[in-house]
């Protein structure tokens, strides 16, 4: 909104052509989106209280979890909002790509928003049925994948690091990959949200690493030189994720140890929906397989426990999963688990933005 607003008068007022470049306003949405989560995170605690939306814990988790029965939750309400809101300040808004981005997000949050309200009602753990989830998680996924394959300036071909010169091309299939990109995207994120902070920082480090990539993508000097897919208008993605990263900060302020608020379904099916569709429109998604490294590792423990302990007649592979709470049942405290997973996430980041120049 301000790039069509202030950028037209650049002509009479030159520093007014700040707006055009793409890293100052994705700073700036970063920005706008923390402080409109520090601003309006103590109102929305204090709302969340009176209407008695708190957290719903399993009877068969860990016993320190107990203490956070009826903590405020839905805190991701205010995630979409802050990052919707600054998007829509600081993006251009004749970018389709932006729209499909706060479609995605808004959608899968809407998703995890009913899932919390069940929950919430009944009282109970167990919220919308994993079938129908599935089912509307698909929907909205298959959007991108069908976007993406139908759009002149995209093809279903697959980028993979460290070996730029193959390109597989998955022509119709690109839908399926994509959605399963995406719903993958979406539930690991929701599983690994287990913990005070577990989710949000994570993201933060991902959404870093896709911004880089989304205003890499939108350049077509700099897409060549690094010999990544070139998707032209790709550069406002990075408006959007810089909001992420900003929302996600300013989530962290009150969802650290010990957490005011935990973002709920609403927030990390939302925050997983709209890595996963990054991933897809800028072609660079098994890149999140690396950088949302702790993700995968969160939803493959989870698969490998159910599935050994279908196979084994009730032996398990973890003490408890998904993973992280394996290592509080170990007797690591919240906040080491926490930290040392930030930890690994930050090194997989970092290995992630390497592979431009690795080849």
């Amino acid at each position: 909104m301000l790039y069509h607003l202030l950028y037209p008068l650049h002509s009479s007022l030159s520093a007014l052509n700040v707006f055009r470049y793409i890293t100052v306003r994705s700073i700036g949405g970063a920005v706008t989106a923390f402080l409109l989560m520090l601003l309006l995170g103590p109102w929305f605690i204090k709302k969340l209280g009176q209407h008695q939306v708190g957290q719903v814990v399993r009877d068969d988790g860990p016993e320190t979890h107990l203490a956070k029965q009826g903590v405020p939750t839905m805190g991701g309400v205010l995630i979409l909002i802050s990052i919707t809101g600054s998007t829509l300040l600081w993006a251009r808004l004749d970018n389709p790509l932006v729209w499909l981005m706060l479609f995605v997000s808004i959608f899968f949050g809407a998703i995890g928003g009913v899932d919390d309200l069940q929950k919430i009602k009944k009282k109970s753990s167990a919220g919308l049925s994993a079938r129908g989830k599935l089912l509307f998680q698909v929907f909205g996924a298959s959007v991108v994948g069908l976007f993406v394959l139908l759009h002149p300036a995209y093809d279903g071909q697959l980028s993979v690091p460290f070996l730029k010169n193959i390109q597989p091309d998955l022509s119709w299939f690109y839908v399926v990959f994509a959605i399963f990109v995406i719903v993958g995207s979406s539930n690991a994120v929701n599983l690994t949200d287990g913990l005070d902070g577990l989710a949000a920082g994570p993201t933060v480090v991902s959404a870093s690493v896709y911004l880089v990539f989304s205003y890499l993508a939108g350049h077509v000097i700099l897409a060549d030189y690094l010999q990544i897919p070139y998707v032209q208008g790709a550069g406002e993605l990075a408006i959007f994720c810089g909001a992420m990263v900003g929302a996600c900060l300013g989530f962290l302020w009150f969802n650290a140890f010990p957490a005011q608020m935990f973002m709920g379904d609403v927030g990390s099916l939302a925050l997983g929906g709209a890595l996963g569709g990054v991933a897809i429109i800028i072609k660079q998604e098994i890149l999140l397989a690396i950088v949302g490294g702790i993700f995968v590792m969160e939803a493959i423990s989870v698969i490998l426990q159910v599935g050994y302990f279908k196979i084994s007649k009730g032996k398990r592979i973890f003490l408890m999963a998904p993973f992280h709470h394996h290592f509080e049942k170990k007797g690591w405290h919240e906040s080491k688990v926490v930290v040392r997973f930030w930890i690994v996430s930050i090194i997989l980041g970092l290995f992630a933005i390497a592979t431009l120049k690795l080849r």
